[in-house]
């Protein structure tokens, strides 16, 4: 009997929370709700890093972001370093990758067979801007924010563009007789905040749920977050109205995001596919929705560090949600053993079929964020219960996720949890030095800088809000 095929399917920005499957009760995600009902939901799931291009780097390599230096959206993957794509591409197998990849170019040998319509950084260079970690840019996102709403976007056109390519191939490939892998990477729910009025029109504003501590009385005022939001020009808080408006265009674009999700699965039935195909279900990073005084990423709390994550397969169980702690560490080993492929893993990477079909198991995973507008790297410790932030140079957070899932009450200055503050960070410390790598990554940004000209011409060039789709040309702001 051959091996099963293997479909990834990779979102941008989607935060779990806005999913039906994860406890949303706005109907906002029926054909990812649909999903897990037929496998298996992982609810303590996280990315390796809280920012598109390390992130992507991380998963294509099965490596943490210390391990292979691509520390910011100025440090994209180029191809150089082993990935999955390229151990699969070699057993033979047809990999494809259609659409967002984030890499430094197509012309690089990425470890595809094709790709179809890449997204890559601008210009092979991305964004060198946030590679200044000491008195940044300031980014103010005041105006996006503020006139989320109604609208049509070049993202919400190449999703479409992308499902109908993953449609067509799927038809191409419906008959092949070895395993396939199709790698589908969609670019929404990722700002800009607009989305068509069929969408918004389904969901009452007025009924949305606000995240946690969005209002600003309640923001943690940890140095980390002040210097980020002083350099996000976000010190001051939206308008509740403004962020109302936001979350609704957001919880829009996500629906229009599984509706495009929908059309590529009901296909993937139709042509008989499904029960000999590996379907999983993820996405790069979570989104804020001005919890903390947020928006976008860039912090490892749940609603930014976590992700949904869904699997589905021949193997898999059934309606199952799965508590042990996971991460996009994991894809590789996964993608691994769905295609029955003996390939070198990551120490720490396990396959989420195996883990699916297991007991609850006790397991930390880990993050980190080295990228715009943070003065020192942060790092993610969590295991089955606690969860450590630990910012270098700085005092850590400590929060109990089952007692306190919302993560309102730090514990990391309570008598009673010092020894597990201790012995997470001492966990922490068999992985990095987080010292050594913040210092690390700031001498490699400090290159970069220097290689493009210095500071002064970079900030000359300015900076774009959102990486633009094949063909557009983007928009530098200063």
């Amino acid at each position: 009997m051959p091996k099963p095929n293997f479909l990834l399917v990779l979102s941008d920005e989607h935060q779990k929370y806005v999913a039906g499957c994860y406890g949303n009760p706005q109907n906002v995600t029926p054909n990812l709700d649909a999903l897990a009902e037929r496998g298996t939901l992982f609810s303590r799931a996280y990315t390796t890093s809280p920012i598109c291009v390390p992130a992507r780097a991380s998963l294509a390599t099965g490596k943490y972001v210390h391990e292979i230096g691509n520390w910011d959206n100025a440090f994209p993957y180029k191809g150089s370093e082993r990935s999955w794509h390229h151990e699969v591409r070699d057993e033979g197998l047809t990999v494809d990758l259609i659409g967002k990849l984030h890499f430094r170019s197509q012309e690089d040998d990425n470890g595809f067979s094709n790709e179809i319509q890449p997204l890559h950084v601008v210009s092979g260079v991305g964004d060198p801007l946030g590679c200044m970690r000491d008195s940044p840019v300031l980014r103010t996102r005041r105006g996006g924010i503020n006139s989320a709403g109604e609208g049509d976007t070049t993202y919400q056109q190449y999703d479409i563009k992308n499902a109908d390519e993953a449609i067509k191939w799927l038809e191409q490939h419906k008959d092949d007789e070895r395993p396939w892998i199709l790698f589908l990477s969609f670019v929404c729910p990722h700002p800009p905040y607009k989305v068509k009025k069929e969408y918004l029109d389904k969901f009452d504003p007025e009924e949305l749920p606000r995240p946690p501590q969005w209002k600003q009385k309640d923001w943690p005022m940890h140095p980390h977050y002040i210097y980020m939001r002083k350099y996000f020009d976000a010190s001051e808080q939206h308008t509740d109205s403004q962020i109302k408006n936001l979350i609704h265009a957001y919880y829009g674009l996500t629906n229009f995001l599984d509706e495009q999700l929908g059309r590529v699965l009901n296909r993937l039935e139709a042509l008989g596919l499904s029960e000999d195909t590996n379907v999983l279900y993820s996405t790069d990073h979570g989104e804020c929705l001005s919890a903390r005084g947020f928006y976008g990423k860039f912090t490892h709390y749940e609603e930014s560090g976590g992700v949904p994550m869904v699997l589905a397969g021949p193997k898999v169980p059934k309606g199952q949600i799965c508590d042990t702690p996971v991460s996009l560490l994991d894809v590789h080993a996964t993608i691994y053993d769905g295609l029955g492929l003996e390939k070198p893993m990551h120490r720490n990477a396990e396959s989420l079929i195996k883990l699916a079909n297991s007991p609850e198991q006790q397991r930390s995973v880990f993050g980190e964020y080295h990228a715009l507008n943070s003065e020192n790297g942060s790092f993610l410790l969590t295991d089955n219960q606690y969860k450590l932030i630990y910012h270098a140079n700085q005092s850590p957070q400590l929060f109990d996720l089952k007692e306190d899932p919302d993560e309102l009450v730090d514990l990391s200055s309570n008598e009673e949890y010092k020894d597990i503050l201790n012995m997470m960070i001492s966990e922490l410390r068999l992985i990095c030095d987080p010292e050594k790598v913040d210092a690390q990554a700031k001498v490699d940004q400090q290159a970069l800088i220097a290689r493009y000209g210095g500071s002064q011409k970079l900030r000359g060039r300015g900076f774009f809000e959102n990486s633009p789709v094949p063909g557009e040309t983007p928009v530098f702001k200063n």
